[in-house]
């Protein structure tokens, strides 16, 4: 860093960060976020040879996973995928998501050397004289390429509907949801089509009355999701990004997986979906034709968006209102690259995306050493 610049403190663990680094010495890579899309991809920039720091802004490891409910137990998680090169283990389904799920990237971490540098939140990267410049909470980072792997966990995603300030209830997001107890005798109408909201409300319902909401029909998928099936569903989300659109979720494109506890919701109308809401009242809900539902919650599981404000310095969306990728790697700035966003935004494509972002970095920066 130039004289003056602001350096890692050494107070973030577990490891001490880098030293000051001049200008013209840059380190190769720096990647922002330490979940499954972020560690795969430090794997592969490691095996590359290519000089780079973890920044995660968690207090440990785990990503996404730390922060869901307690009650969601692993015989109901919606699909888990390896992370490179340590197959997970058949975990005991009665186990909380919240402890298996971080203890195997803990694992992961330790094996493979992965010196994650916690809690370390990045504010902004800007472009200085083509290097990147991450500025943190702890210091500043300079790197000739940056991988950015944050998520949506942080920016959930509340809609607003005519009335929703003068509702006396309580509402809240799934990602504040903490289990089905805090609802019992209460009626709570569920707002949603994803995993989320039926894995949640079928939690709900064992305590309280609820009502499902969805703004499309929902779609059930009751063949396998094998490979194909899920490479197929990453390539539908693809296209959007590819031309400069925001990412849909791949479970929008895939469906919700029809388990036999959901086939049984669904005969005994626990999971009876009913169409938007006009507008919320005081005390419940008004659909276009006048029926009202009276409620004591509502559950607003209605996703996230891509936590990606601090690249907001190098002007990356587009007209569309995405950004751009090819592959993983941002049109507008090919030192830039996403992963865990859009068709890597689930454990399906995360892997895969850490390969190719660590692949076209080292040939960018080596056409750089060239020139």
């Amino acid at each position: 860093m130039t004289q003056g610049s602001a350096t890692a403190d050494s107070s973030v663990t577990p490891g001490k960060p880098s030293p000051p680094r001049n200008v013209d010495q840059g380190m190769d890579v720096v990647v922002i976020g330490a979940g499954q899309a972020g560690l795969s991809a430090a794997y592969f920039l490691q095996r590359a040879g290519l000089d780079h720091v973890v920044l995660d802004a968690d207090a440990g490891p785990g990503g996404a996973w730390r922060h869901r409910w307690p009650t969601l137990r692993m015989a109901t998680v919606h699909g888990i995928h390896d992370l490179p090169g340590m197959p997970f283990a058949e975990p005991d389904p009665t186990k909380p998501a919240n402890e298996v799920l971080p203890a195997y990237f803990a694992d992961f971490e330790r094996r493979n050397g992965i010196d994650v540098h916690r809690p370390v939140k990045v504010e902004a990267v800007r472009d200085q004289g083509g290097l990147l410049e991450v500025e943190t909470d702890h210091g500043v980072w300079l790197t000739r390429a940056l991988v950015n792997a944050t998520g949506t966990w942080t920016r959930p995603f509340w809609p607003h509907y005519p009335g929703q300030d003068t509702f006396q209830g309580r509402q809240l997001h799934s990602s504040q949801y903490r289990g089905p107890e805090e609802f019992a005798g209460k009626h709570v109408i569920v707002v949603g089509g994803g995993t989320s909201a039926v894995q949640q409300l079928l939690e709900i319902a064992g305590t309280a009355t609820t009502t499902w909401v969805t703004r499309r029909e929902p779609v059930f998928r009751d063949e396998p999701f094998t490979p194909a099936v899920g490479r197929a569903a990453v390539a539908l989300v693809e296209e959007r990004v590819r031309a400069g659109l925001p990412p849909r979720s791949v479970v929008s494109v895939t469906g919700l997986s029809l388990t036999p506890a959901v086939e049984q919701a669904l005969e005994d109308k626990t999971l009876d979906r009913k169409p938007m809401f006009a507008r919320i009242t005081e005390h419940g809900v008004v659909w276009p034709d006048g029926t009202e539902q009276r409620a004591d919650v509502i559950l607003w599981a209605t996703g996230f968006r891509a936590a990606l404000d601090h690249l907001a310095p190098l002007g990356l969306r587009g007209p569309g209102g995405g950004i751009a990728l090819e592959g993983t790697r941002v049109v507008g700035d090919p030192r830039v690259h996403l992963v865990g966003y859009g068709p890597s935004a689930s454990t399906v494509g995360a892997t895969r995306a850490g390969r190719a972002a660590a692949k076209e970095i080292k040939a960018l920066l080596t056409r750089e050493l060239v020139a």
